[in-house]
């Protein structure tokens, strides 16, 4: 999953890109209102954590600039702003969750998993198809029975396949969610990644759509 991380402060922005790259998460990281608007113009995100007191624009502004597009991703607030009026303006505003700080990272990741279910489809704690059953809290996945531990990428891919069960999602698409900023694609990651887990999963677990993509069945 892609996550655009929208904070100024240094500190906090170096500790919760960490925890995020380490939690399988590829993070892009903006230090200002008006590179989050131009980056979320550019680049298709899974979730946003935003900062409100940001120079430039603020989050408020980049808010309800994100929302006036019609832009459906999820966005979470980070802020030290307790204010009850501040709470309700960025809720009213259009963002799914208001986290203040400071905060625990275990409790950022889970209110992270939680709209990004809901953003699926889902208000269950795991992802399955119906075949595959994936439990993004501890990155393990079970198939016909058998429970296996995923690495982080491999985690990363399947988490976007079981999103959107029969959506077909392409090589781009998929690298996009596996790597961040400044991360070096390796030549035929997806391919290895895809390779991988089917010798965990079955053959059958991810299917090639030649010449478009790959897919997880929907099944009913």
């Amino acid at each position: 999953m892609r996550v655009l991380l929208v904070e100024d402060d240094r500190m906090i922005g170096e500790a919760v890109r960490h925890v995020l790259k380490d939690a399988a998460y590829a993070v892009d990281w903006v230090r200002d209102g008006q590179d989050a608007l131009l980056t979320i113009g550019s680049q298709s995100y899974d979730v946003v954590l935003l900062d409100l007191g940001l120079p430039k624009k603020d989050g408020f502004e980049v808010l309800r600039a994100i929302r006036s597009r019609h832009d459906q991703v999820p966005v979470l607030v980070i802020t030290a702003r307790d204010a009850l009026e501040d709470r309700v303006r960025g809720l009213d505003g259009g963002a799914d969750d208001y986290v203040l700080k400071p905060f625990a990272m275990a409790e950022l990741l889970a209110r992270m998993r939680a709209v990004l279910r809901r953003k699926g489809g889902s208000s269950g704690p795991v992802l399955s198809n119906g075949v595959l059953t994936l439990d993004p809290a501890t990155h393990e996945v079970t198939a016909a029975g058998v429970t296996s531990s995923l690495s982080g990428r491999e985690f990363s891919l399947l988490q976007a396949l079981l999103i959107r069960p029969g959506a077909i999602l392409s090589r781009s698409e998929l690298e996009e969610r596996i790597y961040g900023w400044g991360e070096e694609v390796e030549s035929n990651a997806v391919e290895f990644l895809i390779h991988s887990l089917r010798k965990k999963l079955g053959s059958e677990a991810i299917k090639n759509v030649r010449g478009v993509g790959w897919m997880v069945p929907k099944e009913q």
